[in-house]
C-alpha cells in the first residue's frame, strides 16, 4: 500500500493512473476508520481497478464550539485496516497544503444544505464539506467515488456539486452500515459513555417506529413525527437535534407519504451528536 502525504505527489499519481485509463475508485473519510469506511472501500475494490482513501480531518466543515479537537484520531490503526482490504493508496494530507494561507475560495451548494443538518450545524458546515470534496476531486481525479448513506444529507449535497460542476466522477451512494444492536456506525460512537451507549438506540428505534406506522397505513406525516419525537425524549439524557420527513430527492419537509421519504434525525448523548435515517415509502422497503 502507497502513503502520499504531498498533494503535488499524489497529482502525479492520479495523472499517471488516468493515462493508462485505469478506473480509480476513490474513499474520503476522516479517519477513525471502521467497518462502515470499509465497507464502500470493498465496494470500490470491486469497480475499479485502484482503490485511493483520503484521510484527513477537515477543520473546515467543523463549526465554532464543535469537537474538532477531540475528534478520534488512529492513524496507525488506520493504515493497518486501509491496507488489509486493499487499499492501493492512502492520502494524508496536512490543513496546511489543503488550505493554504490567505484563501477566498469556497464552495457552496445552496438549497439542500440549508435543510437537516444545515439548520442545526449552520451553512458553514456544508461549505466546508462541499469545498474539501472540490478539492480532493481535483486532486484524485476518481473515476468513482463512494459514500454511504447514513450521511444522505452529504451524499446528496455531493452529487449535486459534481453535477454542477461538472466533475467527470460518479457518485456511488452505498447503504448503511450498523453495529449488532443496530446502532448506525459512526467515528464518534466511540466517545458515548459506555452507561449511555444502549439509550444511544433511542434514535434508530424511534425510526423504526415510524417505518412501521408506514407499514400500517398511517400516511399523515405529522403523526410519524409526533410519535418517533415522544419515543425519542422518553429518555431525558438524549437531546433531539432534528427531526424532519422530507423528500429524499430536494430534502423538503413533506405533510403526506405518498412516495419514498426521508426520515432524517440527529440526537445529542452523552455530549455527541449522532445521525441516522431511513429511506421508507408506501410500499417498503420495510428493512434496511
Amino acid at each position: 500500500m502507497e502513503i502520499i502525504e504531498d498533494i503535488g505527489r499524489m497529482r502525479a499519481r492520479a495523472e499517471e493512473l488516468m493515462v493508462r485509463r485505469v478506473d480509480r475508485g476513490f474513499v474520503p473519510t476522516m479517519g477513525a476508520l471502521h467497518e462502515g469506511h470499509l465497507s464502500l472501500a470493498r465496494r470500490s475494490g470491486g469497480e475499479n481497478a485502484v482503490t485511493i482513501m483520503s484521510v484527513f480531518v477537515n477543520p473546515a466543515q467543523f463549526m465554532p464550539g464543535e469537537d474538532y479537537d477531540s475528534y478520534p484520531r488512529t492513524w496507525k490503526k488506520d493504515l493497518e485496516l486501509a491496507e488489509g482490504i486493499g487499499v492501493d493508496i492512502v492520502f494524508h494530507p496536512t490543513a496546511e497544503q489543503m488550505y493554504p494561507p490567505r484563501r477566498q475560495t469556497t464552495v457552496q451548494v445552496h438549497e439542500l444544505a440549508k435543510r437537516l443538518c444545515g439548520i442545526s450545524r449552520g451553512l458553514g458546515h456544508f461549505i466546508g464539506v462541499a469545498t474539501v470534496v472540490a478539492k480532493l476531486f481535483n486532486i484524485v481525479a476518481p473515476t468513482r467515488a463512494y459514500f454511504g448513506q447514513k450521511d444522505a444529507q452529504q451524499a446528496l449535497v455531493i452529487q449535486r456539486m459534481a453535477l454542477d460542476l461538472n466533475f467527470p466522477v460518479k457518485i456511488v451512494v452505498c447503504p448503511i452500515i450498523r453495529a449488532d444492536d443496530g446502532l448506525a456506525l459512526s467515528s464518534r460512537n466511540r466517545n458515548i459513555p459506555a452507561g449511555l451507549r444502549p439509550r444511544a438506540l433511542a434514535l434508530r428505534e424511534g425510526l423504526s417506529l415510524g417505518r412501521e406506522m408506514i407499514r400500517n397505513r398511517n400516511y399523515d406525516a405529522q403523526s410519524v413525527f409526533n410519535a418517533i419525537c415522544e419515543h425519542i425524549l422518553r429518555d431525558d439524557a438524549i437531546e433531539l437535534d432534528y427531526l424532519h420527513l422530507v423528500s429524499p430527492e430536494t430534502l423538503e419537509d413533506v405533510e403526506r407519504i405518498d412516495d419514498l421519504v426521508l426520515i432524517a434525525g440527529a440526537i445529542k448523548i452523552g455530549g455527541v451528536r449522532l445521525i441516522d435515517n431511513i429511506l421508507v415509502g408506501p410500499d417498503g422497503p420495510w428493512d434496511d
